[in-house]
């Protein structure tokens, strides 16, 4: 054992299994019993989220899923449809009884609505009573109006989709005929009809379809992303009655498992119970789940889970809301104010004394600083989100980019990790097929000619040989004409590709059928297309039509080829093992109906297939060989079956389908039965291709100081070869393929390997992350975490979400996961930003992403323009509305200190709402158009990004400068204005008001960077809105007289000019000896 330590005790691998040196939260097995402080703070928003669940939880009804036995035909009445949901979808989050109490626990769990509702409330007593009560009831009535009516729109919008999904109609066979129902009235054991294109309300069983081959297409987009469709086959029993009528004169019944989540598994059975055949076993192939769409012929089947109880309700989970870390620092700062408040009253109190009711003193000194907390900062943030969310919708370099959480935009200035998908993601999920290797020879792009003319001479020979009637000579050994004839043949046989023909109307040319048969062929194969649950398929069956080795027809029972020299050979299809992700290879048993033979094809990943196929010496190497290039892998293999072999192997099999208990396990030893000493035929080479612009936008990342993670699903050289092909590691930096480790000892060697190394890539699989997480959590992220670069290869989707969660829990820094296809959503939710990325597998990652973007190039702008625009910008408006609210503060402080301590407010109400509001709302508010430098210099030198992650836009050092500079400010206007003061207080009020407003606009003027139109026209609206005031109120709040004197005027420049023109100058100090880093920099 290495002598390098990962733990501190020399008894560490006495530990118990599956003991964590770190306990998830980083807090060890007996953390520490919280503060006081907690208890103040986040301990009351978290204590009222936990008895607001916990109350939900006692009210709700605990669901109890149970398997069923739904009866059809004619006791289709015996079933017990009251213990069934109802089929209707509710996504809405309010009733009309919840609304209101929901929406306002929602708002006041949050330190600073509660705060602010507290202070509203102690203006009903009039011991308390500072001014007028819309002074305080208005700004938190206008939030709260505009919340609830947010929530009450985004709300009805859902009701209506709802209603309008639920009331689609639908044909129901009935004993009286075909009748049309709305969605929301579809129950168990109903028998459904659905069109071609159109969506499936219910899961069901397939009973029957108009297709001759007794199969439909669905479409899955919807339920688990993929956009290639899925062969659903109709249970033969039903299919075989005459009509659809027939259905209600049998009795039979479907039992059906408990719902379950999996989308990918069923397990029931149809049986028949007047003696009209045997039972027959039912699995995913004969199921429609809800949301699917039919895409060919017409589907009727029987309704067994409706509602809450379907698959793709189940699989819908409603994401957590997402809080910036933004916000998180906001409400930290908006603590320190609050305390800040308490000390500053508590300090005017003590000075004061505690004579009389001091605490009603107190508390009114509480009231009349509650400004330091300004309650606009949310209201200005949630518009700047918005603008931002609309500025990238605006922009032309990132087309149909869509922010689908305009809540975390600035996070996108902060991102340190960036967790990306492959396949779809950082490539195209474009399969081409590349190469060929049979052992002894390999065909590339260059040679395949080659392959043309041998597939053309064996079957040239095949035909000279049939034609003459006489026997093939004996076998030998074999030649490469005929090693590439199986090869090429068991690629155009082994698969579940089926072709698809448009509907195409061919004119009657004449007499001549077989001429016409030709016209009619030549039409349909121009417009065929090639549908499969996985492109690699699709790329193979493409490959062997370009050598001349085409798939003509495919049904359920019956697949044809047509040779290259223009003969059709018939294959009957006897069984169909398809492709899983636990078994990873996939299966044809095929019988040649010419000449009966009888033969099982299988194609797999190499790490099953190299225990199944016989001994050879080259299927590792090139294995090896061909992932180095980028090539995704497939070996091909064949046995040859007696039909007393097969015959057995039925027998066992259909015994095995009948099973409802463990009937996956007992097919699968069944099939593994047969997976003995297969003959190896070839090991294919397809290319995914990486998407445009891939290599210089990783580039664009690293520089920006983002590391990269890639989490695949692929084997670990190919997604090596792929890091590298897209630069995702450099060619200078070394990789480290962390070796397989199965137990704790293995996993404490290879880490304490891997310490030693420096600089280079990590790649590791998700079997050895799962043991090293096990055992060593803390010491493998640490260690991670020093990579340029990790790739964690045969992840699942499941461990994609563990490790986004891993990085965020022990590095506390902002992660960020793209992808584009449906077992991407999980990772893309845990992160902190999600992106979701239109792809080919769909659109389901990109619907529940924060951010969907078209290609993953656009991340580059997304995050390094947009993402540091609207950091820099909310830290700079939140900033600035808190010092908006300070020095109001202040200058209230020094009045009241001035003044014998008295608890009387500086400014009328009317004055003090329109200060926070008209006067100065959209100065503030257009900081939101201000940048530091253009778009074209963010992109050329990203390094520009690297501060933003240090959060140094928006930290204690610059909220304490704004502190300082507030109580600058305010102590000069309300001294300058006490010094200068001559006769009435009014005219305290007139000078201090005016010189703060224009302070304000000044000091809007002075942090602007890049001026924008706009600003110039907030900063001359404001300014008129209050000179109009002046003229309105003049006799209400200000002396009119005094207003248009030279007294006036002169006594708010000078005010004005000794509080702003010192910061002037400092900033232009700051400027010209300590400049911006980007102040030198040209695109």
């Amino acid at each position: 054992m290495d002598e390098v330590p990962l733990m501190m005790g020399e008894n560490d691998f006495e530990m118990e299994e599956g003991g964590y040196l770190f306990s998830r939260n980083g807090t060890g097995k007996n953390p520490r019993k919280k503060p006081v402080s907690y208890y103040l703070t986040d301990g009351w928003q978290n204590w009222c989220s936990r008895c607001w669940d916990s109350l939900f939880d006692k009210c709700r009804k605990k669901v109890e899923y149970r398997s069923r036995t739904v009866w059809m035909g004619t006791k289709a009445g015996s079933n017990d449809l009251a213990i069934y949901p109802a089929n209707v979808i509710r996504n809405q989050k309010y009733s009309i009884i919840s609304f209101i109490p929901m929406v306002l626990f929602e708002q006041f769990k949050f330190f600073l609505n509660l705060y602010f509702l507290i202070m509203a409330m102690s203006q009903f007593i009039p011991e308390l009573r500072i001014g007028y009560l819309y002074t305080y009831w208005g700004p938190l009535g206008f939030v709260i109006f505009v919340t609830m009516c947010r929530e009450a729109l985004d709300d009805f919008r859902r009701y209506q989709r709802d209603k309008e999904v639920n009331s689609q109609k639908f044909k129901k066979l009935t004993i009286a005929g075909v009748m049309s129902i709305p969605s929301s009235k579809i129950q168990v054991g109903d028998f459904i009809i659905i069109e071609k294109d159109q969506r499936v309300p219910a899961d069901m069983v397939f009973l029957r379809t108009t297709e001759k081959n007794g199969a439909c297409f669905i479409r899955t987009d919807q339920l688990d992303g993929e956009t290639d469709w899925k062969l659903k086959l109709a249970v033969p029993a039903t299919q075989k009655l005459p009509s659809d009528m027939d259905l209600h004169d049998i009795t039979a019944y479907v039992y059906a498992e408990k719902p379950q989540k999996d989308i990918h598994s069923f397990i029931g059975t149809f049986t028949r119970t007047d003696g009209g055949g045997a039972d027959e076993s039912l699995g995913i192939e004969n199921t429609i789940w809800a949301n699917t769409v039919v895409a060919s012929g017409t589907a009727l089947g029987l309704v067994v889970y409706t509602g809450l109880e379907t698959r793709s309700v189940m699989n819908t989970s409603r994401p957590k809301s997402k809080v910036g870390l933004l916000d998180l620092q906001i409400n930290m700062l908006t603590k320190v104010l609050f305390l800040a408040v308490v000390i500053l009253s508590l300090v005017l109190m003590i000075i004061k004394g505690f004579d009389g009711p001091w605490y009603r003193y107190m508390f009114r000194f509480i009231l009349l600083f509650s400004y330091i907390i300004p309650l606009s900062l949310v209201v200005n943030l949630d518009l700047g989100k918005a603008a931002y969310a609309w500025f990238i919708m605006r922009d032309k370099e990132i087309p149909d980019t869509v922010p689908r959480t305009t809540t975390i935009t600035e996070e996108l200035g902060r991102i340190t990790y960036l967790l990306s998908d492959k396949t779809g993601t950082l490539t195209k999920n474009e399969m081409v097929f590349k190469r060929l290797h049979l052992g002894t020879v390999s065909f590339t792009a260059e040679t395949m000619d080659e392959v043309i003319a041998h597939l053309k001479t064996s079957y040239t020979q095949q035909t000279t040989l049939t034609s003459q009637k006489t026997q093939p000579p004996p076998k030998v050994r074999r030649t490469v004409v005929t090693r590439v004839f199986e090869a090429v043949k068991a690629l155009a046989l082994c698969h579940n590709v089926t072709p698809v023909y448009e509907e195409v109307e061919v004119l009657d040319r004449g007499s001549d059928q077989e001429t016409g048969y030709d016209q009619e062929l030549d039409v349909q194969k121009g417009d065929v297309t090639y549908q499969a649950s996985s492109p690699d398929e699709v790329a193979l069956v493409c490959w062997t039509e370009s050598v001349g080795l085409t798939l003509m027809e495919r049904d359920l029972s019956t697949m044809e080829l047509k040779t290259p020299t223009g003969r059709t050979v018939k294959y009957i299809i006897l069984q169909v093992f398809p492709f899983t992700s636990d078994t990873k290879r996939m299966g044809i048993i095929v019988k040649e109906e010419s000449s009966g033979e009888i033969l099982f094809y299988m194609k797999g990943a190499d790490t099953v297939m190299s225990s199944i196929v016989q001994y050879n010496d080259w299927l590792e190497e090139e294995c090896g060989n061909m992932a180095r290039e980028g090539l995704r892998t497939l070996v091909v293999s064949k046995k040859a079956l007696s039909e007393d072999q097969y015959n057995d192997f039925e027998a066992r099999y259909h015994q095995a389908k009948l099973c409802v208990q463990d009937r996956s396990a007992k097919m699968a030893a069944v099939i593994q039965s047969l997976e003995r000493d297969m003959e190896l035929l070839c090991l294919t080479g397809v290319e995914d291709k990486l998407q445009d612009n891939v290599r210089p936008t990783l580039e664009l990342l690293r520089n920006a100081g983002i590391r990269v993670w890639m989490l695949t699903g692929d084997k670990l050289e190919t997604a090596t070869c792929i890091a590298k092909s897209s630069r995702l590691v450099s060619k200078t930096q070394a990789i480290y393929a962390f070796r397989p480790v199965n137990d704790r000892s293995e996993a404490h060697q290879e880490l304490n390997t891997f310490r030693r190394k420096h600089d280079c890539a990590l790649v590791i699989t998700g079997a050895s992350l799962q043991v090293c997480l096990q055992y060593y959590e803390h010491e493998f992220v640490e260690l991670a975490c020093q990579c340029p670069a990790v790739i964690v290869c045969r992840c699942s989707p499941t461990q994609k979400a563990d490790i986004v969660r891993l990085l965020r829990t022990h590095t506390k820094k902002t992660t960020c996961a793209i992808g584009d296809g449906g077992n991407d959503v999980s990772m893309i939710q845990a992160a902190n930003v999600g992106i979701g990325i239109v792809g080919k597998e769909g659109k389901q990652a990109s619907l529940a992403a924060d951010f969907s973007i078209t290609q993953f190039s656009h991340i580059g702008r997304l995050v390094l323009v947009h993402g540091r625009n609207s950091y820099k910008r909310s830290a700079s408006l939140s900033q600035f509305v808190i010092h908006r609210g300070l020095i109001i503060s202040t200058m209230q402080a020094v009045f009241s200190a001035v003044f014998y301590f008295a608890a009387v407010a500086l400014f009328p109400g009317f004055l003090s709402v329109g200060y926070a509001t008209i006067f100065t709302m959209f100065p503030v508010f257009s900081l939101v158009l201000d940048k530091d430098v253009p778009a074209s210099i963010s992109m050329t030198y990203p390094e520009l990004y690297k501060d933003l992650t240090k959060g140094r836009s928006l930290s204690f050092k610059t909220f304490f400068i704004w502190v300082l500079i507030s109580m600058y400010q305010g102590g000069i206007i309300m001294y300058g204005a006490l010094i200068l003061f001559d006769q009435d207080f009014v005219h305290v009020i007139s000078i201090t008001f005016t010189s703060l407003i224009l302070t304000e606009l000044l000091m809007v003027a002075l942090t602007i960077r890049t001026w924008h139109y706009l600003m110039i026209v907030a900063e001359l609206f404001s300014l008129g809105a209050y000179v109009v005031t002046l003229a309105v109120l003049k006799d209400m709040y200000f002396d009119s007289a005094f207003l248009i004197s030279w007294n006036f005027v002169w006594k708010v420049l000078v005010i004005t000019s000794i509080s702003c023109i010192p910061l002037f100058i400092l900033k232009y100090l700051q400027k010209k000896f300590s400049p911006p880093s980007y102040s030198k920099l040209t695109p």
